[in-house]
């Protein structure tokens, strides 16, 4: 009888992964895990090369387990090494509820995420369609994973699209954007529009990282829920 495929559910979830390495040295490090089943996963974010077959460990939260390498693809500088991982045989997966979609209350792939948000300076740059037009570079004020917010007197018309260009460290990131907020004398909220999951996650602690006032709230938050983040239901706020 032909065996039914695995099903799979379209999630991020943040796992510890270690190991030898194809170069037969140690590590250890944190990555991503998606398109998480029962039996297995795709891992984003490797920083050390791996071979199919090797045997690695993965731990999500207090549960852990031993996994083979079926595929192995390098992604790029940002997204780094992605593989594809299958558990051995006698192990418990470490999602095995998440991994079910019949155990979901809501449908994957509609979840709406939020993202904490840092009034930072944070420098970006503004391209546009029309190449005759120059580039802006300014700093937002307010940036999450999916958009910004940038103060200036003279805010581009709602509805302007062009792309977004900033740096995380070592790697340069373009997005496509959008105006969703337009504040005469004010500023601007825009709205990135073509980053994966994978990224937004990485700028997102990527602005964890830089904003030190979120090491000093007491609530240990940082989320200002007075205004809605940008590409979130209700849009970017008015001030």
């Amino acid at each position: 009888m032909e065996q039914r495929p695995e099903s799979s559910v379209e999630t991020l979830i943040h796992v510890r992964v270690w190991g030898m390495d194809a170069d037969a040295r140690p590590f250890f490090q944190n990555a991503v895990a998606n398109k998480i089943s029962r039996e297995g996963a795709r891992l984003l974010g490797i920083n050390c090369l791996l071979k199919a077959g090797d045997i690695i460990g993965i731990q999500h939260g207090q549960r852990k387990a031993r996994f083979k390498v079926v595929w192995v693809t390098d992604a790029g500088t940002l997204r780094k090494i992605e593989a594809g991982v299958q558990m051995l045989q006698g192990q418990e997966s470490p999602w095995q509820e998440m991994a079910d979609p019949e155990t979901l209350t809501f449908a994957p792939g509609k979840i709406k995420r939020r993202f904490v948000r840092h009034k930072i300076q944070f420098p970006v740059q503004i391209g546009f369609t029309d190449t005759q037009r120059a580039r802006m570079n300014v700093n937002a004020t307010d940036i999450g994973g999916r958009g910004c917010y940038i103060e200036t007197l003279l805010p581009l018309p709602l509805g302007t699209q062009g792309t977004i260009t900033f740096w995380m460290d070592e790697d340069k990131v373009q997005t496509t954007a959008v105006v969703r907020a337009s504040d005469p004398g004010v500023g601007m909220g825009i709205e990135f529009t073509s980053l994966d999951n994978f990224v937004q996650e990485r700028l997102q602690q990527f602005l964890d990282k830089m904003d030190t006032s979120l090491r000093q709230d007491a609530d240990g938050s940082g989320i200002d829920k007075a205004t809605p983040q940008p590409g979130d239901e209700a849009g970017i706020a008015q001030t």
